[in-house]
């Protein structure tokens, strides 16, 4: 082996690589924390222009991606490696990956639509492909929610906006659903009466619209009634439990009888 050609070669071209890997690594570091920069800066300017955060987060996204690439594309310049080569072998990649990840493309199309149509925003308590939650984030392919139970679920954009999208903060108010089984004994009317008293007494529970206490179904145990307070979204839980208890205290204390299923038996002659 010839040491001189060794030699000669890591004093020239090898260092001028290495220098290049060393330049490399720190227009990668640099143009991430540049990247990063931008990025807070745009979102933060969104912010002050009171953009909803939905849209916000979306396009830090979008522009995460973009600088990303445009930041590889720069150190392979820097490289000597023909970037149109490059960008004509990723798109060839590209067409192969698409037909592969359809479903991350239509997740990507999905987020675009969801973003013009506005079906919902960060923060909405919605119930979508299944889940029931509230939305952290829209994402590019995917939307994250926390479920009422604190579970970190991300669901694809794709799936969301090809099923039912249920927005329960949509509207300024929601309407809590609960019934009270009565005997067959107990004075209908009195009763309406004496829950919806109780019921309007409940903190957060709306006057406008009033509560609807009515009787909806009768069956062999007796009268059913329907009680419905309405409430803003974010109290929908806490009325929903006082309304339970609203019921069990106010049969408790007319002193109704327990509604209890009762039997004919018919006996035969011999």
């Amino acid at each position: 082996m010839d040491m001189s050609a060794v030699t000669h070669f890591l004093s020239t071209t090898g260092l001028e690589l290495g220098m290049k890997i060393l330049a490399a690594i720190a227009f990668w570091v640099i143009g991430r924390w540049l990247i990063g920069r931008v990025i807070g800066l745009v979102q933060a300017a969104m912010g002050r222009n009171q953009v909803d955060p939905t849209l916000t987060k979306y396009m830090g996204s979008v522009i995460n991606v973009i600088l990303n690439i445009t930041l590889v594309l720069g150190i392979l310049g820097y490289f000597g490696i023909q970037t149109t080569s490059f960008a004509a072998m990723l798109a060839g990649a590209g067409v192969a990956i698409g037909a592969a990840w359809s479903g991350m493309l239509g997740n990507f199309a999905a987020g675009a639509f969801m973003l013009v149509l506005r079906p919902f925003k960060v923060g909405d308590f919605v119930n979508v492909a299944g889940v029931t939650g509230s939305v952290q984030e829209l994402g590019l392919f995917g939307t994250t929610l926390i479920t009422p139970d604190n579970v970190f679920t991300l669901v694809g954009n794709g799936k969301i906006f090809g099923d039912n999208i249920i927005n329960y903060s949509a509207r300024p108010s929601r309407r809590v659903e609960r019934t009270a089984q009565l005997a067959g004994g107990v004075d209908v009317k009195d009763a309406i009466a004496r829950l919806h008293a109780a019921i309007a007494k409940i903190p957060n529970v709306l006057q406008t619209p009033a509560p609807e206490v009515n009787m909806i179904d009768l069956n062999l145990v007796g009268p059913v009634i329907s009680v419905r307070p309405y409430c803003h979204t974010d109290h929908y839980w806490q009325v929903y439990f006082d309304t339970n208890e609203a019921i069990v205290r106010v049969c408790k204390e007319a002193g109704w009888p327990a509604p209890t299923p009762t039997q004919i038996m018919k006996t035969m002659a011999a």
